[in-house]
C-alpha cells in the first residue's frame, strides 16, 4: 500500500489472496452504494446516470474517499504541515504549534475513479522559517489499497520516509479514509445550501426561502417556474422543504433539468450528459466537512503548498507564475510535468539564476544575436572544461551536494552500487541502476513499443502537432533533424516522441522496439541546452541545430525507427554500447549521456505506431509526462517484414 506502511508485510501469496477477496468486497460495497442511488433515482426518473467530464463509464466510478490527516510523530520539535498530492491538486493543513507530535485532524473529500489517480503523496514540512519551509519526511499511500484492506480501526500508521537518504524514515503519521456514500453526498451538499438561505435556521426552507436560492443559482427558466419546483420538492405537502426533500430535488433538477449551469465554485460547466452526478462535483467543490478542519486548496504541487507566506509574496508581486502546460515551460522558474506512475503534478527543480539567463539568451533577439557572434562557441567551450571537471577525482565531492539538491527526485536504492562507489562525479551522472529496477512492459511482444529512458515525454502524431503545442523554432524539419534526406523521406508525416532528460534522471537511454540496427548517422552541431524555454523559442531550433547522432533501426513490427540521441549544454559525450548491425530487444541499454542533461527523439513512420492516449492528451495540453524506461508508449498499427 503506497510507501512506508508500519505494518508488517505478510507472505506475498497470502497478500495477494487477500488484496483479491478486499478487493471483491470493495467492489460489493461500491456495487451496494450504486444500487442503492439506482433505486432511490429510478421510481422518479426511470434512470440512473452518474456524471462526470473524464468518466467513460459508470463502471468507471470508485467513490469518493475523505482523507483525513490526523497527527504525527517527528524526532524533534518545530511548528509543522502537512499536505497532500493527488492528481493535479495538491492540499494543505493549516501550521501545528511548536511541537513534535503535530495534530491536524485535517480532512479532504477526493474522487477516486478507477482508471483516475488512486496514489496519493503525503508531505510534512518543518516551517519555522524566515527564508524557506523544509520538506522533512513523506509517503506514498494507494487510497483503493487503503480502502480495501482487513483493519480494526479506521485510522493507520505510516513511516515518513527521509527525502535525503533512501529507506530510513524521520516520523511517523497516521491517517484516515473512508469510502462515503454518494447519497449522504448529495445530503451534505443539500445542507450546506440550505445553510445559506435558511435565514430562521429552523433546518428547512420556507417558500421565500426556497426563491432566494433558485434566483442565487443564476438559471432563469428554473426562476420562472419556482411555485412549480417548491411543489414538487415538498413531498409532504407540510408548506416547507426539509434537508432530505432539498437533496432528493438537487439530485432529480441535475440529471434532468439542472438547476445550476455552472459550479458556483470553480464555474466549470456541469453538463447533463456527464456521466457522475454534479452534485457529487457541487459537494467536492463546496467541500463541506465533519467538524474537522478542511485542508486548503488552490495549489498545484506539494512544493507550492509549502512555501507558504513567501510563495503568497511572490505571486504578488509577479516574481512567480504556476501554471500547467508550455507557459510554466517558457516564461516561469517552474517547470510542472505530469508523473505518469502516480497520476499527479510534480515540480522540476532549476536554479533561478540559470532560468534568467535562459531566458534572456533564448528568449529574446538580443539573445539570438549574442549566439550568431560567439556564444555557440563560448557554448561549446564551457561544456569541454564542464566535462574534464567532472571527470576528475575531485569532483566526487559534490556527488553528495547533488544528492541532497534533488533529494526527492533521485531513489538511491535503486541505484546498483552505493554512493561511496563512485570515484568521479561522472561515474554517480552515468550511474547504472539494478536489474529489476526497470521491468519493460509486454516484454514479449514486439508490437508494443516503451518508454526509452527516464524523462519527461512529449508525444505527437505529427510534426505538425508538435510545432503547434511544443516546438516553437520556425525552421524546424524532419529533415533538418534527421540530417539525410533519403531518411527523411522515410519518416515524413511521422510520429514524433520527444525524451527530455533532466539532471536528477538516470541518464542511460534504452531501445523503445526490438530490431536491427541500421546505420548510424553523426551530425555536428551547437550545444544549447534542452530546457523548455530553449525548445518554445522561436529565435532558435534546439533540436535541428544540436550535435546529434541519429540510429535507424529496422523492425518487424513498426517498420523503420529513427532513434535521435542530441546534445546539449554541459553534455560533450554521448556514448554507444551497440554498433551497426546489432539486433537489439526492446529494453536493452542502448547508452549514455555524460554530465548534463539531453534529449532522446523517436520518429516512427507515418500510422506505424498508436500513442497511448494519455500521452497524447497531456502533451495536447503543452504537460510533460513523467516517464521511466520501460514504460508502454503505444502498440503497432502495421507490420512489415
Amino acid at each position: 500500500m503506497g510507501h512506508g506502511s508500519s505494518r508488517e508485510a505478510p507472505e506475498e501469496e497470502a497478500q495477494l489472496g487477500n488484496r483479491s477477496s478486499r478487493l471483491s468486497r470493495m467492489k460489493q460495497k461500491l456495487h451496494n452504494y450504486r444500487d442503492r442511488h439506482h433505486l432511490r433515482r429510478s421510481s422518479r426518473s426511470g434512470a440512473s446516470t452518474f456524471q462526470h467530464k473524464h468518466l467513460s463509464s459508470a463502471d468507471d466510478f470508485a467513490g469518493i474517499a475523505l482523507l483525513t490527516l490526523i497527527s504525527a510523530e517527528m524526532r524533534f520539535k518545530d511548528k509543522w504541515l502537512a499536505s497532500v498530492s493527488f492528481g493535479e491538486q495538491t492540499f494543505r493543513t493549516d501550521v501545528s504549534d511548536q511541537t513534535d507530535k503535530p495534530i491536524w485532524n485535517s480532512e479532504k473529500k477526493l474522487l477516486l475513479e478507477r482508471n483516475g489517480p488512486h496514489v496519493a503523496r503525503i508531505s510534512v514540512v518543518e516551517t519555522n522559517r524566515l527564508s524557506k519551509n523544509n520538506l522533512v519526511g513523506f509517503c506514498e499511500v494507494d487510497l483503493l489499497e487503503f480502502l480495501t484492506r482487513d483493519a480494526e480501526f479506521d485510522s493507520e500508521v505510516f513511516e515518513l520516509l527521509d527525502p535525503s537518504s533512501s529507506g530510513s524514515a524521520v516520523g511517523k503519521i497516521r491517517l484516515s479514509c473512508s469510502i462515503e456514500d454518494p447519497i449522504e453526498t448529495e445530503k451534505s451538499f443539500a445542507r450546506r445550501i440550505l445553510s445559506v438561505v435558511d435565514c430562521n435556521e429552523d433546518g428547512q426552507l420556507s417558500f421565500s426561502e426556497f426563491s432566494i436560492l433558485v434566483q442565487a443559482f443564476g438559471n432563469q427558466v428554473a426562476t420562472n417556474k419556482k411555485e412549480e419546483l417548491f411543489k414538487a420538492a415538498d413531498k409532504n405537502g407540510d408548506g416547507v422543504v426539509s434537508l432530505d426533500e432539498l437533496a432528493e430535488l438537487l439530485a432529480f433538477q441535475q440529471e434532468n433539468e439542472p438547476l445550476l449551469n455552472c459550479c458556483p465554485v470553480c464555474g466549470e460547466g456541469l453538463e447533463v450528459s456527464d456521466k457522475l452526478n454534479t452534485v457529487i462535483h457541487l459537494s467536492l467543490c463546496f467541500d463541506e466537512g465533519t467538524g474537522n478542519q478542511i485542508m486548503t486548496g488552490g495549489f498545484l504541487t506539494d512544493k507550492q503548498a509549502s512555501y507558504g507566506w513567501m510563495f503568497k509574496l511572490s505571486e504578488w508581486a509577479h516574481f512567480a507564475s504556476y501554471d500547467v502546460g508550455l507557459r510554466s515551460g517558457s516564461y516561469a522558474s517552474h517547470i510542472l510535468v505530469f508523473d505518469r506512475r502516480t497520476k499527479r503534478l510534480v515540480e522540476e527543480l532549476i536554479d533561478g539564476k540559470i532560468v534568467l539567463s535562459m531566458r534572456a539568451i533564448y528568449q529574446s533577439k538580443v539573445g539570438l544575436r549574442l549566439m550568431d557572434k560567439g556564444a555557440k562557441e563560448i557554448l561549446q567551450s564551457i561544456s569541454e572544461k564542464q566535462g574534464k571537471k567532472m571527470n576528475s577525482v575531485e569532483s566526487a565531492k559534490d556527488i553528495p551536494k547533488f544528492v541532497e539538491f534533488f533529494k526527492d527526485q533521485i531513489n538511491l536504492a535503486e541505484v546498483k552500487y552505493p554512493v561511496e562507489h563512485f570515484k568521479t562525479f561522472n561515474e554517480f551522472f552515468i550511474r547504472e541502476l539494478k536489474p529489476d529496477a526497470r521491468p519493460i512492459d509486454s516484454m514479449e511482444c514486439d508490437d508494443v513499443a516503451v518508454s526509452a529512458a527516464d524523462s519527461r515525454l512529449m508525444a505527437f502524431k505529427s510534426l505538425q502537432d508538435g510545432q503547434r503545442f511544443w516546438i516553437k523554432g520556425r525552421k524546424f524539419s524532419i529533415q533538418g533533424l534527421l540530417g539525410d534526406k533519403k531518411h527523411s523521406d522515410t519518416f515524413l508525416d511521422g510520429t514524433l516522441i520527444i525524451f527530455r532528460l533532466a539532471p536528477q534522471d538516470y541518464h542511460r537511454y534504452h531501445f523503445p522496439v526490438s530490431g536491427t540496427i541500421d546505420q548510424f548517422i553523426h551530425i555536428p552541431g551547437s550545444l544549447y541546452t534542452v530546457n523548455p524555454i530553449a525548445v518554445n523559442s522561436t529565435y532558435c531550433n534546439v533540436f535541428t541545430e544540436n550535435k546529434r547522432v541519429v540510429s535507424i533501426i529496422s523492425t518487424r513490427d513498426f517498420g523503420k525507427v529513427a532513434f535521435v540521441a542530441i546534445g546539449a549544454t554541459m553534455v560533450g559525450s554521448i556514448t554507444f554500447l551497440r554498433k551497426e548491425g546489432d539486433h537489439v530487444k526492446k529494453g536493452d541499454e542502448f547508452g549514455y549521456f555524460s554530465f548534463g542533461g539531453s534529449t532522446v527523439i523517436c520518429v516512427f513512420e507515418k500510422d506505424a505506431i498508436q500513442i497511448d492516449e494519455d500521452l497524447l492528451a497531456n502533451s495536447a495540453r503543452s504537460l510533460e509526462t513523467l516517464v521511466s524506461v520501460g514504460m508502454r508508449l503505444g502498440i503497432a498499427t502495421k507490420k512489415k517484414e
